[in-house]
């Protein structure tokens, strides 16, 4: 079975990829594995889904018609918690949603797209909403 892995965030950028993900999946007749982390070195880190959108997430989920598998976790770097349940679960595309960013931004503050797009072993597909 095809295994999508979908790095998700609750906000337009998580939710273009998710639909993606999704689409894929039907696709391929395969599966999807949500993604949702954080390092948590922050109080409020608003791409870590609280509880209301979980429960909104798993209403969008049960009417997706694949079956889907959620996993949050908290780490030093959230590019490689994607990374590493794209390994655990042996994950044959990963898709992003991907949002602008300056060229000092991405110095400063390096890029979870760009770890996910060097480090994965599999087919990586990144989107962005539409304008």
């Amino acid at each position: 079975m095809t295994t999508i892995v979908v790095g998700w965030t609750p906000d337009e950028f998580g939710e273009v990829a998710l639909a993606r993900g999704v689409e894929e999946a039907r696709l391929r007749q395969g599966r999807v594995v949500v993604v949702n982390a954080t390092r948590g070195d922050a109080l409020v880190d608003e791409r870590y889904a609280d509880e209301d959108q979980l429960s909104r997430l798993a209403t969008v989920l049960a009417a997706a018609g694949v079956e889907v598998d959620v996993r949050r976790s908290m780490g030093a770097d959230v590019g490689d918690q994607v990374l590493a349940v794209a390994d655990d679960v042996s994950a044959d595309l990963v898709v992003i949603g991907l949002r602008r960013r300056t060229p000092v931004g991405k110095l400063l503050m390096g890029s979870v797209a760009q770890r996910i797009l060097l480090g994965a072993d599999c087919a990586v597909l990144a989107v962005k909403p539409a304008d």
